[in-house]
């Protein structure tokens, strides 16, 4: 199975609203990242707007010619958007106003009869949802319960482990839960993301074998800053094609 990479351009939005100018264009950059070979885009538009405005997801909706992932949180603002854009997927994360990124996987068991309602909302309106969640199974069968067509799994202990025992128990419960996804979920396509670099993607692909997507948006446009966008993306294509070749 070939892991596709979606990236994220959050961040070209991010350097943008620094200075509150047109320019970089996140719709710019991904239409690089596409010509590179990127499988998709993804985007998270925020409650506050630190970063992806409005704008920014209408054209991409326009423009691209592969995937549009919407990442948002689960009100009834973002569902209205959602239904008017119509991305590709939306993937459901949780959201605080005062983080820099995102912390944490979305509590699915603690909110699933809420969940339930919002992925039906968004089903019905024929858009299929993932789920951001940490690598529990509980939190897999639950993204399953209530309806979610895909999980990503969030590696940031993983990518942000200081040592090489916690990296290799972070990579085992990633694992863990792909697999479990996998054997008792085969609807359910796993996806993963947070945190990943050139270096670290490699292992997460050669051991966490169901993972079918991959979500990497600041490393790859801080290494953009040196190396150029649309090499950037090539780089990470290498690496995971690395990590695949290794398993």
């Amino acid at each position: 199975m070939t892991v596709a990479l979606h990236v994220n351009v959050d961040h070209v939005a991010t350097l943008r609203q620094a200075r509150g100018s047109r320019y970089p264009d996140p719709v710019h950059a991904a239409v690089l990242c596409e010509r590179a070979g990127a499988a998709g885009i993804t985007v998270h538009l925020r409650e506050d707007r630190r970063h992806v405005q409005d704008r920014d997801v209408r054209v991409l909706r326009e423009v691209l010619t592969t995937r549009l992932n919407l990442e948002m949180a689960a009100t009834a603002e973002m569902l209205g958007i959602a239904k008017t854009v119509r991305p590709d997927l939306v993937t459901l994360v949780p959201e605080k106003r005062m983080e820099r990124t995102t912390e944490g996987g979305l509590d699915v068991v603690g909110r699933r009869e809420e969940l339930t309602r919002f992925v039906g909302e968004l089903r019905d309106a024929g858009i299929p949802v993932s789920l951001f969640i940490d690598p529990v199974r509980e939190q897999v069968d639950a993204s399953a319960a209530v309806g979610g067509a895909a999980i990503e799994l969030h590696t940031g202990d993983y990518a942000h482990a200081t040592d090489v025992q916690t990296a290799r128990r972070e990579l085992e419960r990633l694992a863990a839960a792909a697999e479990h996804a996998a054997s008792n979920h085969a609807s359910l396509i796993v996806a993963a993301g947070h945190g990943l670099t050139v270096r670290n993607v490699v292992d997460l692909v050669r051991l966490v074998v169901p993972i079918e997507e991959l979500n990497i948006g600041h490393a790859l446009v801080s290494d953009a800053l040196f190396e150029g966008l649309e090499h950037a993306v090539t780089s990470f294509a290498a690496a995971i094609a690395d990590g695949e070749s290794r398993r």
